[in-house]
């Protein structure tokens, strides 16, 4: 929407009033064409949040900082944020979710308040009214505002984020913005990882559990790997995609079976990485590509040469949905706790929290904009604990990459007469 960007020539802030109940305060501003405009401030529970905000009025005013935007109703913003910022750039799970958030919950209690008069005394009893039926849509709510305050912000919509500091009522269970606690009850300890790997050798989930407790890789990350990701001479990998459904992906006609393994934009910009591979996955994948190789010339009509590396015999991607019941299978077959596809990533994390790894490492190996998985709050601590300080070590030491071979060395790896070695290596410099 355009901003009306008028020049503010004076101003006066009148004093804090009660209004409605509460308090609040009148700006009067009068612009360089000679038209005048009333900004009301309001909602405040005490005269001294008012006289508060008042202060930082004035210092705006004084600044030159204070915008004077278009008038426009907080759901016409959000909505609109919504279908530029949200459609465009993140999964189409994440839109779903926010748009539910701003449709059913923060619409109906301030929506018809203006996005330029949205105060942080209401955004904070806007979280405590939401918090009395749900804590969790209390915490997506919060999200929704921090994001979409600060997309306001950037985009000179607003001169202030109204969102900044207001905290979720007490009775919500509250961590850190962009912060996760692991709990290992929920991950898998060395010897369950260990049976784990040996009993998936068998099955068509081998090589994604091998991406999740190696190198910790989200599902969707894992499912949109290819072989042209993989730097075969320096082993390292390039995570730079992921397969899911995309944004505006509503009314669009797929080919079947291929809505839900669109090639779609990582989670934020820092989930763009490259990653030293663990010799013993890329042993495997070496592996992988020669049968994927086999199966392209044993089905060379059938075959969809996309050049995955987690994909069916005919070449086809996995959705996400490919994984849950040969894993809860494994897990049930192998009396291993009964945890979530997401925890083997979590049991990758810990393993590296324990062994005393540097929390802003640990972030960058797993895609996150900050360094977000905390070690504050764990619970059950003799869980990995009682595996002891060795096998850890022993443990980091053969799944973390040793020393970068020379390429001579490297180049033995391809050393096989059923491997298309000018294939890779094609697909590389493509």
């Amino acid at each position: 929407m355009t901003m009306s960007m008028k020049n503010i020539v004076s101003h006066k802030v009148y004093n804090v009033t009660p209004i409605k109940k509460k308090f609040g305060f009148r700006v009067l501003l009068k612009f360089d064409d000679k038209t005048e405009e009333t900004r009301q401030f309001s909602g405040f529970k005490t005269k001294k949040e008012a006289n508060e905000e008042r202060e930082r009025i004035i210092a705006q005013l004084i600044t030159q900082t204070f915008i004077v935007p278009k008038k426009q109703l907080l759901s016409d913003f959000l909505n609109e944020w919504l279908e530029t910022d949200i459609k465009v750039r993140t999964t189409a799970y994440t839109y779903d979710s926010y748009k539910n958030a701003v449709k059913n919950h923060i619409i109906p209690i301030l929506g018809k308040v203006y996005l330029t008069d949205v105060t942080r005394t209401q955004i904070k009893n806007m979280y405590i009214a939401i918090a009395e039926k749900s804590h969790r849509v209390a915490g997506l709510s919060k999200t929704v505002m921090n994001t979409s305050m600060r997309y306001a912000l950037n985009k000179g919509k607003i001169s202030d984020n109204p969102a900044t500091d207001v905290s979720l009522p007490k009775s919500v269970k509250t961590k850190a913005y962009h912060t996760r606690t692991i709990k290992e009850s929920h991950t898998l300890n060395l010897e369950q990882i260990a049976i784990i790997i040996e009993a998936s050798k068998e099955t068509g989930i081998y090589m994604q559990i091998l991406f999740a407790l190696l190198m910790g890789l989200r599902k969707s990350e894992i499912n949109g790997l290819k072989y042209s990701d993989v730097d075969f001479v320096h082993q390292k990998l390039h995570v730079s995609r992921q397969l899911g459904r995309a944004p505006n992906s509503d009314g669009v006609e797929f080919k079947p079976k291929t809505k839900t393994k669109q090639e779609i934009k990582l989670k934020t910009a820092s989930s763009d990485r490259i990653l030293d591979i663990p010799d013993f996955l890329f042993e495997e994948i070496l592996k992988c590509r020669k049968q994927y190789e086999k199966n392209r010339n044993r089905r060379k009509k059938e075959f969809q040469d996309l050049d995955y590396i987690c994909c069916s015999t005919y070449g086809r991607p996995r959705s996400a949905q490919y994984n849950f019941q040969p894993f809860k299978k494994l897990l049930k077959e192998n009396n291993l706790p009964d945890i979530r596809w997401h925890d083997l990533r979590h049991s990758y994390a810990t393993l590296l929290l324990k062994n005393e790894f540097n929390l802003k490492a640990i972030s960058k190996i797993l895609g996150h904009s900050k360094e977000i998985v905390t070690a504050d709050n764990y619970i059950d601590n003799q869980e990995i604990i009682a595996d002891g300080v060795t096998e850890l070590v022993e443990y980091m030491d053969e799944v973390l990459p040793k020393e970068p071979q020379n390429y001579d060395e490297k180049e033995k790896l391809f050393d096989c007469t059923d491997f298309d070695i000018p294939s890779v290596f094609d697909t590389l410099s493509a």
